[in-house]
């Protein structure tokens, strides 16, 4: 197994990162601010059956999947630069899981702990053969897909991202958009295919996902997770694919800003959250429509943030000290000013 030579980041990971925290904010609100049950027949509870349809056990997938990718990537990385990248990742999970422990007190559906975790464990697996990791990550996540098993998913999940870094699949995209195109097509078939069998099997009325359900309702949930990862991969190729036009690329350019500060507006999601809920007292008072228009907000201030930060400073916040206690070491945060004579 080849080591990563280039140490030029894959910018199409900052705009799925980026991607995938859009989708996670919609759902973590609803536990955070106890949101209300919708009334049925009403707007509140078409666009309940539409985050769980298409949001719900879609978007944290594509996020678990991402850090298997980076997983790889990392320690690859600093192998080729001559440095212990075995050494480095442990002291690396090791800052994620701290800083996931202080987040799990205010969101416990929080994944960075569960990442940490899994993360040391799949670690002797980074040298196994990329075939072999495939297949143990294929059949892991069919068992635990159908169980709708959707914390140990986690680990099937991150397994496929270390294996995407083996099989190179991000680099060189360009070559290999007739492929991407093949999948979009097969993938948006068999999506389909799996969201109508879910529509079908929908309560008859809107439910309190986080108090417990009634049978109907889990069995709906229990497809959605199920059916998850062939969602999130479609959603994974189909984006790929439009960031190959120009035009698109560009107009999405805030959200490679976003995804490259992934650990910051992830727990800051959480922060906005809890302010939003205190200053304008909206816990357990807040719609599902109201908390879309939350989200909305947050996604402008977080997306904004993510673009001028990054003009003026090499990392997020909180990317930066994770980088200090990873290698023990202070790097610069602000971009060097290149000099004109």
């Amino acid at each position: 197994m080849k080591p990563t030579e280039s140490s030029k980041r894959i910018e199409v990971l900052d705009y799925l990162r980026g991607f995938a925290l859009l989708g996670i904010i919609l759902v973590n609100i609803l536990p955070l601010l106890a949101v209300k049950i919708p009334e049925s027949g009403s707007a509140d509870a078409i666009y309940q059956r539409f985050l769980f349809l298409f949001v719900e056990g879609r978007f944290y997938t594509l996020f678990s999947f991402l850090f298997g990718v980076g997983f790889y990537l990392f320690i690859s990385r600093a192998n080729a630069k001559g440095k212990n990248g075995y050494v480095l990742f442990l002291r690396r999970v090791a800052a994620l899981f701290v800083l996931g422990w202080f987040h799990v007190k205010f969101h416990t559906g929080e994944a960075l702990t569960v990442y940490a975790v899994t993360g040391l464990l799949l670690l002797p697996l980074y040298k196994v053969k990329k075939e072999i990791n495939l297949a143990i990550g294929l059949i892991l996540l069919i068992v635990l897909s159908i169980m709708a098993s959707k914390l140990f998913m986690v680990v099937p999940l991150i397994l496929l991202g270390i294996t995407a870094g083996q099989y190179r699949l991000f680099e060189g995209l360009a070559g290999k958009v007739k492929k991407v195109v093949f999948f979009t097509v097969l993938l948006l078939f068999v999506s389909i295919t799996a969201l109508i069998y879910q529509y079908q099997q929908a309560p008859l009325y809107p439910f309190g996902f986080y108090n417990g359900v009634d049978e109907a309702t889990y069995q709906f949930l229990s497809i959605g997770i199920m059916i998850g990862p062939i969602i999130s991969a479609l959603y994974v190729v189909a984006l790929i694919l439009l960031l190959q036009i120009p035009f698109v690329q560009r107009l999405l350019t805030p959200l490679k800003s976003y995804g490259r500060m992934a650990l910051t507006n992830y727990i800051f999601q959480t922060v906005f959250i809890y302010i939003a809920g205190y200053v304008f007292n909206l816990f357990e008072s807040l719609t599902y429509l109201q908390s879309l228009l939350v989200c909305l907000t947050v996604y402008v201030f977080q997306l904004t943030f993510s673009v001028i930060w990054l003009r003026f400073f090499q990392f997020g916040p909180l990317e930066w000290i994770w980088r200090v206690v990873t290698y023990l070491e202070v790097p610069p945060l602000r971009k060097r000013v290149k000099q004109v004579y």
